[in-house]
């Protein structure tokens, strides 16, 4: 199985962090939590506009380690705060490329820092990512969209995030050849590329080549806000909630289980068939759970079906308790193995694990018979998810 790193549960279901944008990721806002943004932003200040680039040592994608001496010969070095789990930053990819391709041979270096301590990042706030935003993760999605430019990650000191302070990811900084501030703020005025009016960060860009003043040296910055690692602690609430939920577990019938590959839910559901003997199930268990985790914020949810005998239902429930898969759990309802094999699909023709994913009309959008490819599966899922208030996230996803 592809991107297996384990992380216990209690780390996954750390505390609610911020994000700037109302679209899912973040509390609802209230002055509370206004307040708090507020607060983080005196933490960390933004660098002044003026100020000569900070020095930064950081690791890449490309296992090398990355500083700012080495863009000496560059005209002019663009720094990129960005991340894998924003969807803000993801709709920005794309232009990033552009921008290196542009503006490259004119002189400019564009180096992309992850600032984002992983922990820090709640459940709530992975529902739209298919990685954490750890060095593993970045390598991950620099391969999936072919990132052109340095990847670096400042996620586990934020060292180098402190002395820059962005408020969000994106939150773009350009020095010129002297490396003094000379822009920061936003790349553009508009998430969707095709409503873009103002193209800020190149009008920038087209002044500091043509050795210009920059018409706009400032721009307020809209995204997901930085997670830093002061923020871990005392904010469970999340972790608080799902622990709270109860582990039930009921048989399934040969007409629930019928009725169940219908989708009845109006949601994407994803099903997975196990069993406590199957060394793989119990392997890919968590992985399924987290996923559910990260997206039950929006319309997605999780039904597991242990293929057990009906007297084991004991150690089916440990096992649940032990993972706290607060889900419906079914267990099979009779021996007749085959019989309800066939009720839920006549096409599943060997054993467990098995995992379905089904769109809300009962469309088939991921199958597996045996291990899931993680990545894949969190790929089919996030293409068939709804847009919300991020239109074009699922066709980012539908990309391949």
């Amino acid at each position: 199985m592809q991107y297996q790193k384990r992380v216990a549960l209690g780390s996954i279901l750390t505390a609610l962090a911020f994000c700037i944008t109302a679209y899912g990721q973040e509390p609802p806002a209230n002055a509370a939590y206004q307040a708090e943004l507020e607060r983080q932003w005196r933490a960390h200040p933004t660098l002044t506009l003026g100020s000569p680039a900070p020095d930064f040592q950081l690791p890449g994608i490309d296992g090398k380690t990355h500083t700012l001496g080495e863009y000496k010969d560059s005209p002019i070095l663009a720094i990129l705060f960005t991340c894998n789990h924003c969807p803000a930053a993801q709709m920005y990819e794309a232009r990033i490329k552009g921008m290196v391709k542009e503006y490259g041979p004119k002189g400019v270096a564009i180096v992309a820092i992850q600032p984002n301590a992983p922990a820090a990042a709640g459940p709530r706030e992975m529902n739209y990512t298919d990685v954490e935003d750890t060095l593993e993760g970045m390598i991950i999605r620099a391969q999936f969209r072919h990132f052109n430019f340095p990847y670096v990650y400042d996620g586990e000191t934020q060292a180098v995030a402190e002395k820059f302070g962005p408020k969000a990811t994106p939150h773009l900084f350009l020095f010129d050849k002297d490396r003094k501030l000379q822009y920061e703020g936003r790349v553009d005025d508009n998430m969707r590329e095709a409503l873009v009016k103002t193209t800020d960060a190149r009008n920038a860009l087209d002044a500091m080549v043509a050795g210009r003043p920059v018409p706009v040296a400032h721009t307020a910055v809209f995204g997901c806000a930085t997670k830093w690692k002061s923020q871990v602690e005392g904010k469970q609430r999340e972790a608080k909630e799902f622990a709270a939920l109860p582990v039930t577990l009921e048989l399934a019938t040969e007409e629930l289980l019928k009725k169940l590959r219908t989708n009845p839910t109006g949601k994407v559901l994803m099903i997975n068939l196990w069993a406590t003997w199957c060394g793989p199930c119990v392997s890919e268990f968590h992985d399924l759970l987290t996923t559910f985790l990260w997206y039950r914020s929006r319309d997605f949810e999780l039904v597991t079906v242990s293929t057990d005998s009906p007297d084991a239902k004991a150690t089916v429930q440990k096992f649940l308790e032990k993972e706290h898969s607060a889900v419906r759990n079914y267990q099979f309802a009779s021996d007749d193995i085959y019989g309800l094999q066939a009720a839920f699909d006549p096409k599943w023709e060997s054993g467990v694990p098995f995992t379905m994913v089904l769109a809300p009309d009962g469309k088939v959008i991921y199958r597996e018979e045996g291990e899931v490819n993680l990545l894949a599966l969190r790929r089919a899922i996030l293409a068939n998810l709804p847009d919300q208030a991020w239109v074009g996230n699922a066709a980012y996803w539908a990309q391949q």
